[in-house]
């Protein structure tokens, strides 16, 4: 299965037509969803974030952070492809009977025993289907990444990542010399007092999106 950013891009465009734009998608740091780019951006989590997305990438090697979709992933192949069917239009009738059983049919003890259905609400943010760069406002410096993936800055390029090519990042000032770099809401790294861009370290934060607020009509879970 291709999982180049031409092949997923044209079913999330799709996704998001029908369904509307959830506020982030979360994935592990596999392609197509993340890299080792800065930000952990890869070309399509750079359309995600023109789409209105925040790409949430799990910690690395913590696939507990994105427990539910694995839970469904089990459920999924027990049901549907262990046997696989015969043919793909006999697998394509498990899968479509597996979705109406999954949602509309089999009780969820996470959800009080209830189905999905019942608490699923469509986005309320609607997709244009056009991708827009982010806008800055006048209090931070913006630089255009050129197309090998440097910036000019203090009279020296700095490479920061040739996934962002093209793209506006934004650079605010810290303190003490330090300056933050971002693409939209996406961290990038630093630029620190010798004119070094460093990207953050790793970071824990046991288990991802903890915000109560957030829903399945907010967050989409995914697995690449």
């Amino acid at each position: 299965m291709r999982t180049d950013v031409e092949t997923v891009w044209p079913v999330l465009n799709a996704c998001f037509y029908e369904f509307g734009l959830p506020l982030a998608i979360r994935s592990d740091n596999g392609p197509p969803f993340a890299s080792v780019a800065a930000g952990r951006l890869s070309p399509l989590a750079v359309r995600l974030v023109k789409a209105g997305v925040l790409p949430d990438h799990i910690d690395p090697a913590s696939p507990a952070q994105n427990g539910r979709l694995e839970r469904l992933h089990r459920t999924l192949k027990q049901d549907t492809i262990q046997p696989a069917a015969r043919s793909r239009t006999a697998q394509n009738r498990r899968f479509q009977h597996f979705t109406k059983v999954y949602n509309h049919q089999r009780p969820h003890e996470a959800l009080a025993m209830n189905v999905p259905a019942s608490h699923y609400q469509a986005s309320v943010r609607t997709w244009s289907g056009r991708l827009r760069s982010p806008e800055y406002g006048q209090d931070v410096i913006v630089r255009r990444v050129r197309c090998n993936g440097e910036i000019k800055w203090n009279g020296q390029l700095l490479y920061i990542s040739q996934t962002l090519a093209g793209e506006p990042i934004s650079i605010d000032e810290q303190e003490h010399g330090i300056w933050t770099l971002r693409f939209g809401p996406v961290l990038l790294g630093t630029i620190n007092t010798k004119n070094q861009f460093c990207k953050p370290p790793p970071r824990r934060r046991g288990g991802g999106l903890q915000n109560k607020e957030q829903s399945a009509k907010t967050v989409t879970h995914v697995a690449s």
